[in-house]
């Protein structure tokens, strides 16, 4: 399946809907079927395993099966941030390629393939990949860990259609700078950007991300803040997080291919199902 966001217009961007809303539930078609009726066009689905187990053959075969039968499209993974279904409150380490053990950053690439094969059945076509966790530092080891699991990871992804799009994270090693970097020092032109607007707040700006990753993204997610940790609030509701929308639309608007909106909201947020439609309807209005 090939798509882009210019199928959907002049300057249009692909309104998709992160799993990461549903990640209390197992994911199912009932959730992508809400997905649907709230205005998406398509998904990104959230790759812990206690939402959606990529390790299982019957969950892999059942989302498989409705996206065949439906127009919503599988855009994204997210790969897993956690091998473990606590998201690690258990104990569990997280999923990081940059770590100073060369035999973690093994299983963590491992748990990210294992991700990446369900794109033999579910046909997305990027996979958003996080270089470490918060607290890694930026040094030349960091730019030749990021190397190889980019490198890895993506003759992994090439034969099953996936393309991997690196996420700003909080950290020194992922600033917008650092990304642009690593993917010019690697001769990455195959890999993109997810820019994630939260992240952007709380460190250099929106507008400033905008403009150091320019037509390198490839999707952005969307969700608010205060500026001080990442809360992952609804966009534009005028009382929920300082994000500065109308420039930061300006700026995505600028650029010359339209990236996808993925709206990736809390899943501890209070909403109930019946009121989700509107707000998700009313978020992705913020692009239009």
């Amino acid at each position: 399946m090939a798509y882009s966001s210019r199928a959907w217009g002049p300057w249009k961007m692909l309104r998709v809907l992160s799993t990461h809303l549903f990640l209390n539930h197992r994911l199912h078609p009932g959730l992508l079927e809400l997905a649907d009726r709230s205005g998406a066009q398509a998904v990104e689905i959230f790759a812990a395993r206690q939402h959606f187990d990529y390790t299982s053959r019957e969950e892999v075969s059942e989302l498989a099966e409705w996206f065949r039968s439906n127009a919503l499209l599988p855009f994204s993974m997210h790969a897993p941030l956690y091998a473990d279904r606590e998201m690690g409150r258990a104990g569990g380490l997280g999923v990081n390629v940059l770590h100073p053990d060369k035999a973690h950053r093994i299983d963590a690439m491992d748990e990210v393939k294992r991700a990446l094969e369900a794109a033999e059945h579910i046909p997305f076509r990027n996979l958003v990949v996080h270089l470490g966790e918060r607290d890694d530092a930026w040094s030349q080891r960091t730019i030749e860990f990021a190397l190889t699991a980019l490198e890895h990871l993506g003759a992994f992804a090439r034969p099953l259609g996936v393309r991997l799009l690196v996420e700003n994270l909080l950290s020194e090693a992922t600033t917008p700078e650092h990304l642009v970097l690593i993917l010019e020092m690697g001769h990455l032109a195959n890999v993109g950007v997810c820019l994630d607007l939260g992240h952007a707040h709380i460190t250099v700006g929106t507008v400033e991300a905008i403009a150091t990753l320019g037509e390198r993204i490839a999707s952005v997610h969307v969700h608010d803040n205060h500026g001080l940790k990442d809360e992952h609030l609804w966009p534009g509701d005028g009382t929920d997080g300082t994000i500065g929308w109308p420039a930061t639309v300006k700026g995505l608007k600028a650029l010359a291919s339209p990236p996808a909106t993925v709206l990736e909201i809390s899943y501890s947020l209070a909403e109930t199902h019946a009121e989700l439609p509107a707000r998700i309807e009313k978020a992705f209005g913020l692009f239009e």
